[in-house]
């Protein structure tokens, strides 16, 4: 069965973007040659869920071969049915179904990139199997939060931790009991 992963970034209050989808915080820790661990944590994964906002503020920031390097599947969560795009398909279907059909499936494992509303939906359903969590350090005040009210509790294990000279921290949990 593959791992769903989510590898996100957020402020020290707990918020992934600030007020209008803004996420301009994470360029309080942009350093030259530092990826945080983002180029060895997509190795391992070949398929990329994530919603249309965060999809829109990517394409628009930094372009679509982010997501849609040629060799991953993507699918963007939307409400709206889009024509696919290359390797990337709007899925506007149930997202535990589609989930939970990906993992039966073969292939390295799943990243799950945000927004809000997509990861609050895996943690309901318990879908989520690891979470690395880089924590900017800022508090923002308000706006998207990462983690909101509604869902069941969950146990999560330490992995690992990392600092960084920037003042980030990188917090790797997986589900207990994995």
């Amino acid at each position: 069965m593959r791992t769903l992963s989510l590898f996100i970034a957020t402020s020290l209050d707990g918020y992934i973007a600030k007020p209008n989808d803004d996420l301009s915080f994470l360029k309080l820790v942009e350093k030259e040659g530092e990826d945080y661990g983002y180029a060895a944590f997509t190795s391992t994964i070949d398929t990329i869920i994530l919603g249309r906002k965060t999809y829109d503020w990517v394409l628009r920031e930094i372009g679509p071969s982010h997501y849609d390097n040629g060799e991953r599947e993507v699918y963007v969560v939307t409400r709206t049915e889009r024509p696919d795009v290359g390797k990337t398909k709007f899925y506007t279907g149930n997202l535990t179904e589609l989930v939970q059909q990906l993992k039966s499936q073969k292939g390295k494992n799943i990243y799950c990139d945000g927004g809000a509303e997509i990861v609050n939906e895996l943690l309901k359903n318990d879908l989520i199997d690891e979470m690395i969590i880089s924590v900017v350090p800022v508090l923002v005040g308000n706006g998207t939060r990462l983690f909101k009210d509604g869902r069941p509790e969950q146990q999560l294990e330490l992995v690992n931790t990392k600092t960084f000279d920037t003042g980030l921290v990188q917090l790797h949990y997986k589900r207990k009991g994995e």
